[in-house]
């Protein structure tokens, strides 16, 4: 998954409030959006009582009003089913985990011989509709987002201790095995890779490591944020500047090192400053007296955020980072005769 929106970069330095209200923010409203409650209800239930199942299911609707809820939910926990029938009698969690793996990844009668794969249609993820499980379940065609988190539901129905993590622009699995460490799991090749080479494929800065916005395991509720991020996404493209306020206020108050969450809080900003003013007039004197410290605080917002993201250890993708990622999905998928 390598599409971003960013934009220019922005995080609020006044507080928001997800009402119906002016916020703090000279100019700004933030609509009222039901979808923040529903949100927020996940979210406060506790951390070892969050469902990630009914979590994501209850996001893909948001995204789209035709997903069926409980035949979702129903499906997972008959995926979850096939795997534990294939437990042997005594099986240890890693043979668990070697199970889920090749139930979902090995072509055989427990998933009727058409085993979930990467889609290398969409390597860089533009179809936001490839990122949701119902869809995911269906084509068994997914990427770095729907394959980890249906692998990290199913372990978890399974009672295993695993969670999502992530690296630039990506999402993987960490198995917390019994001595205590942790196991990354690479759903994209069925596989286990370690941290040193996600932090050589992806460029990331040993300071992103130290302030822990990747590689880290993440807990329920920051997992819940990764999907949140796909529903910010969504905002994107269908919902205003306002609407993607709103939502990132409440998942930057989840996890404050959500970095997609940051860039896309500095989108919306961005959004406002180019249909309020760079639209409007050539040159910032040009901007009415009343209007130039609404102008200021979204471009010192936008600056803000640009200096936090990048504070945290984050770097802007390059045109060659995006090229390296082509031609290596386009080598894997040569190997495997896609």
């Amino acid at each position: 998954m390598r599409n971003w929106f960013i934009g220019l970069l922005a995080i609020a330095t006044a507080g928001l409030s997800v009402g119906g209200h002016a916020s703090a923010a000279v100019g700004i409203t933030l609509p009222h959006d039901p979808n923040l409650a529903t949100l927020t209800a996940l979210l406060q239930s506790g951390d070892g009582q969050v469902d990630l199942a009914r979590a994501e299911v209850s996001i893909e609707r948001m995204i789209d009003p035709s997903t069926d809820q409980a035949a979702t939910l129903k499906e997972l926990d008959a995926w979850a089913e096939r795997v534990r029938a294939r437990f042997p009698i005594g099986a240890s969690n890693m043979d668990k985990l070697i199970v889920l793996n090749t139930t979902l990844y090995q072509s055989g009668p427990w998933n009727d011989s058409h085993p979930f794969a990467y889609d290398f249609d969409d390597p860089l993820g533009n179809n936001i509709e490839n990122k949701l499980l119902s869809r995911y379940m269906k084509t068994r065609r997914g990427n770095c987002v729907s394959m980890p988190v249906f692998f990290v539901i199913l372990g978890q129905k399974l009672g295993l201790d695993m969670t999502l993590a992530t690296a630039p622009l990506h999402v993987f699995v960490k198995f917390h095995q019994d001595d205590g460490s942790w196991l990354n799991v690479e759903t994209t090749s069925a596989g286990t890779k370690r941290d040193e080479s996600y932090i050589a494929e992806h460029h990331i800065q040993p300071r992103a490591v130290l302030t822990g916005i990747y590689l880290r395991p993440l807990s329920r509720q920051e997992s819940v944020g990764v999907m949140i991020d796909t529903l910010e996404e969504f905002y994107a493209h269908h919902r205003s500047p306002e609407h993607q306020l709103g939502l990132t206020e409440l998942a930057l108050g989840n996890n404050p090192k959500d970095v997609t969450s940051l860039l896309m809080r500095g989108s919306a900003y961005y959004k406002l400053l180019q249909s309020r003013y760079v639209s409007k007039y050539q040159r910032s004197e040009d901007i009415p007296a009343g209007e130039r410290a609404d102008y200021q605080m979204l471009s010192n917002n936008n600056l803000a955020l640009f200096a936090k993201a990048e504070r945290l250890g984050w770097r802007e993708p390059s045109a060659q980072d995006d090229a390296e990622y082509l031609q290596k999905i386009q080598s894997i998928k040569a190997t495997q005769g896609g």
